[in-house]
């Protein structure tokens, strides 16, 4: 039994490949079209799926949308009646893609495809909990979603048993928390749907001195449901996030997103992260009291928020908190898959999400003779010389780009398609930022930690596979300053030796170096531009940045030794704001 999940144009765009009951690929269209959040019909995420399959169109069982488009088109009728004329000039610019595109998705899924076979389309707030419910290690769990929007939901409170999935409370449009936190990043000069996690980032470097005046946008009951106060917002009707009276209630204009940040800007971070923190902890709380089960499971973009994560791991009451690695849209395709496969044909859950790498791979011939026509200049090594001497450049403090196995899906770099650096230096924070990434100085790096010596780095007492959960970290910023937040808290990845060997080998081959098991991960990209997926997008970004090393399944590449090698000293004006 084939099934194909797709989600599309919102944001995110994604597909999933499950045959009977497994996941066999998911990846984004970003990382093909190199479209950063592409949101386009997803093609080549679905071709690879297909090709990881080894299947042709037609072998495809079930196709599933991950969410109703009329339903949603419904919601948009309604909320810009209610706001005419305001809304007349976003009407007439979402029209266009509503009436050649969305309101038609099973057409276009034939057509597009050339499959004749059954289209499903299932709640967006339904796949959502299906994305992280249906592929736990739990047989029952407390769920919660929170998003931007769906249909008209924006949060959702339920049960999942078995493969059954139950919602018994919800949020609706447009009260919505995930729109909130994203009207305070496009007031922050942030971009919307988009770098939600520069504010959390950003929120450190502040104090919430601004938290009455959030308070003054939002009520918020104890059990975690809240109402905005509309007369503050214009995104259920406008082309803006936010109205002058906003503008007012926090004494001036939005930010120019390439303006400096002022200490003004961080303390409205801290606030509305906050503020954030504190819905969904309470949403967590009622959660428990309600269900008075040991397990939640959580999804949608707003769990990707792992600082309320971290908040919800130790104060919400639960034993076990589970997020799956594409917990935004992305993850819808995955949530309808496994809906469809699990619940509408009632097949018995048999698929637990372990790790993140469904994605392309690419053999070691393959990337040997790539490397061969583009001339590039490498050692072919052994798998323990490979170690060896990867270790050894991170801690003589070269960055190195890795670049191995399977693709992570989701947004994290997890030891597939990361780069690497040497997390004792409080240079390299700076160095990788601005010289490699091309990115702001704010914004922190992960650790990657063996997960069986994580408790000695970080207050943390359970597997962060995914970089979702935050922590404090023993020793401030002591021991580790590269990855430790100026808070002292630190977005964590443990490590294991079944899901990733080759990375947990490295590290533990860092370790008998250096005496530190611990690296900084980060995404192998540069500012605007997706996760890299091909050796051509590796060697690309490699070679016109400054890392000092690339290191793709068992080559080597030094940067000094490449003929084309390219020098970047600022940022080159095609890379995009993110």
């Amino acid at each position: 039994m084939n099934v194909l999940g797709i989600s599309a144009f919102y944001h995110d765009s994604a597909a999933c490949l499950m045959r009977d009951g497994k996941v066999v690929a998911a990846a984004s269209e970003e990382r093909f079209t190199r479209k950063k959040h592409d949101q386009d019909f997803p093609i080549n995420a679905i071709q690879y799926c297909l090709a990881e399959g080894k299947l042709l169109v037609n072998d495809i069982d079930y196709i599933g949308f991950y969410e109703k488009p009329f339903i949603k088109f419904k919601r948009l009728l309604f909320s810009h009646v209610a706001c005419f004329p305001k809304s007349f000039r976003s009407f007439l610019r979402a029209m266009p893609s509503w009436l050649h595109e969305k309101l038609v998705i099973p057409t276009l899924i034939r057509d597009r495809l050339q499959y004749d076979g059954p289209v499903y389309m299932i709640e967006h707030h339904m796949s959502h909990a299906a994305s992280a419910f249906l592929v736990s290690p739990f047989a029952e769990a407390a769920l919660l979603t929170v998003d931007g929007v769906g249909e008209w939901s924006t949060a959702t409170y339920g049960r999942g048993s078995g493969s059954s999935i139950e919602f018994f409370k919800e949020i609706r449009f447009p009260h919505s928390l995930g729109l909130l936190y994203t009207a305070f990043t496009s007031y922050l000069g942030f971009k919307v749907n988009s770098a939600e996690y520069k504010v959390m980032g950003l929120a450190p470097y502040g104090v919430p001195r601004f938290e009455k005046e959030v308070r003054e946008l939002i009520d918020v009951a104890d059990d975690g449901s809240f109402r905005l106060n509309m007369e503050y917002f214009a995104y259920h009707y406008g082309l803006r996030m936010t109205t002058e009276r906003f503008h007012r209630l926090f004494g001036a204009p939005p930010r120019d997103p390439e303006g400096p940040l002022e200490q003004r800007d961080r303390d409205i971070a801290a606030s509305i992260q906050a503020v954030t923190e504190d819905v969904m902890l309470k949403m967590a709380r009622h959660l428990h009291q309600e269900t008075k089960l040991p397990s939640l499971c959580m999804a949608g973009g707003v769990a990707l928020n792992c600082v309320a994560n971290g908040r919800i791991m130790r104060e919400a009451s639960f034993r076990d908190i589970f997020v799956q690695p594409a917990a935004g849209d992305a993850g819808g395709a995955l949530g309808v898959a496994a809906y469809i496969t699990n619940s509408v044909l009632e097949r018995p859950r048999e698929f637990v999400m372990r790790n993140a790498f469904l994605g392309p791979a690419y053999d070691t011939d393959e990337i040997r003779a790539f490397l061969g026509v583009k001339g590039a200049v490498f050692e072919e090594l052994d798998r323990e010389a490979l170690l060896a001497t990867t270790a050894k450049a991170i801690a003589d403090q070269e960055v190195v780009g890795w670049f191995q196995g399977r693709m992570e899906f989701g947004p994290r770099a997890l030891g597939a398609r990361s780069i690497l650096a040497d997390a004792r230096n409080p240079k390299n924070q700076d160095v990788v930022n601005l010289k490699i990434k091309f990115r702001e100085s704010f914004r922190p790096f992960a650790p990657a930690v063996l997960e069986e010596r994580a408790a000695e780095y970080f207050e943390l007492d359970r597997p962060s596979p995914y970089m979702l959960l935050v922590a404090q970290a023993k020793d401030g910023r002591k021991r580790l300053p590269a990855t430790t937040h100026v808070d002292g808290s630190a977005r964590i990845q443990t490590v294991d030796a079944e899901t990733n060997p080759l990375f947990y080998d490295l590290i533990r081959a860092f370790d008998r170096l250096t005496g530190t098991a611990v690296l900084i991960n980060t995404s192998f990209n540069v500012r605007g531009e997706p996760i890299v997926c091909t050796p051509e997008d590796a060697l690309r970004c490699f070679l016109t940045t400054g890392m000092d090393t690339l290191v793709i399944d068992r080559f080597v590449l030094r940067k000094a030794q490449q003929p084309q090698a390219g020098t970047v000293d600022q940022l080159p004006p095609a890379f995009a704001l993110d």
